[in-house]
């Protein structure tokens, strides 16, 4: 709970102070969701340059609190500071899908798609949403996993239950760190 707060008010500190302080006063009235609309709003209206991590962490929290779907072209309208050597990149809306019945996992993810959502630019593992197809075509609103796959994108190394969106972001970046640490030799 301490860190969730932290993000929101490190994250609300990205925009001028007056609008910052209508997002703390949202996460403490628990109004997450109005508080997320106000922090892309004005990242957008006051032209804030943000990382390609502070992009994907909004998203995270986005879905979270079940605004992904309509914040997303909002957040991808949020001016890049530029900087190339981001760790991780939001690949939201890239079009590719991939089906469950490809993917090796530790549990049986048939008949699921396997949405890309964030890339890990050091590791080239994937987080990804995993749905369900709905009778009428459409993916499930919800995610009913979350998987952070290989490169190649045919094994799940790791699981995560629906309400675990924050959880898989962090081992996404937790493992990335763990892979490029030095040996004891220094390489």
């Amino acid at each position: 709970m301490t860190k969730d707060v932290d993000t929101w008010h490190q994250l609300a500190a990205l925009v001028p102070s007056a609008e910052a302080q209508e997002i703390r006063d949202c996460w403490d009235i628990g109004e997450q969701e109005a508080g997320l609309g106000l922090l892309v709003s004005g990242i957008v209206s006051n032209d804030v340059a943000i990382s390609e991590t502070v992009r994907a962490q909004i998203s995270v929290l986005a879905e979270t609190w079940g605004e992904r779907e309509a914040l997303t072209p909002r957040i991808l309208q949020c001016r890049s500071d530029g900087q190339s050597a981001e760790a991780v990149t939001l690949v939201e809306q890239d079009g590719s899908l991939v089906s469950g019945d490809t993917v090796t996992a530790e549990r049986d993810l048939s008949g699921l798609i396997l949405v890309p959502w964030i890339s890990c630019n050091r590791c080239n593992q994937v987080l990804m949403r995993v749905h369900a197809r709905e009778a009428w075509g459409d993916l499930s609103y919800l995610a009913r996993h979350y998987a952070i796959t290989t490169p190649d994108r045919a094994v799940a190394a790791q699981l995560f239950a629906a309400d675990s969106a924050g959880k898989a972001f962090d081992s996404l970046r937790r493992s990335c760190r763990q892979l490029s640490l030095p040996t004891a030799d220094g390489r």
